[in-house]
């Protein structure tokens, strides 16, 4: 089998979402972190990419596996906005800026949504400017940016060079 036929690199992207999602929960438990309300978001982004990952190779040639694949690329800028957003607040001063304002924005009354129905998966109990951990000098948000902004390079990159060889 190709390593660089899409279906192992669909394939490839939906374990490293996977993991991910695995991680997080593992790291949150045994740290005892405090996940904030865009922690728990990119975690509910990590999760559809690994639902769209799957199906794109899963359904792989067919048309809806393409356009699982197709699917994953503005989900994956989303990851890359809300990680970036996060790294941004988590560099400045300290109670310089806060997450938490006056009105609840969409994505914070999402994730208190999700947390009423499923609290161990959802619960929002930390602040985004908190960087709890580190691990080789960089927050988990700046991690997260890193592996969203893998997934969309992987993800486009797969579906361009599928387009050139369904073309020859």
């Amino acid at each position: 089998m190709n390593l660089l036929s899409p279906r192992p690199i669909w394939s490839l992207l939906a374990a490293g979402s996977v993991a991910l999602v695995a991680g997080s929960f593992v790291l949150t438990a045994w740290m005892n972190l405090h996940p904030c309300h865009l922690c728990i978001f990119q975690r509910l982004l990590f999760m559809k990419l690994g639902v769209l990952f799957l199906f794109a190779a899963w359904l792989w040639p067919r048309p809806v596996g393409w356009w699982s694949g197709l699917a994953s690329l503005p989900i994956a800028l989303v990851g890359i906005a809300t990680a970036g957003y996060q790294s941004w607040l988590q560099i400045q001063p300290p109670g310089s800026i806060s997450c938490m304002g006056g009105e609840p924005s969409l994505i914070e009354r999402l994730v208190e949504w999700l947390g009423q129905r499923q609290p161990e998966l959802f619960l929002a109990t930390g602040f985004c400017e908190e960087a709890e951990l580190s691990i080789l000098g960089l927050s988990l948000a700046n991690w997260a940016l890193v592996s969203f902004a893998a997934f969309f390079a992987i993800a486009g990159w797969a579906l361009i060079r599928a387009r050139r060889v369904d073309s020859r």
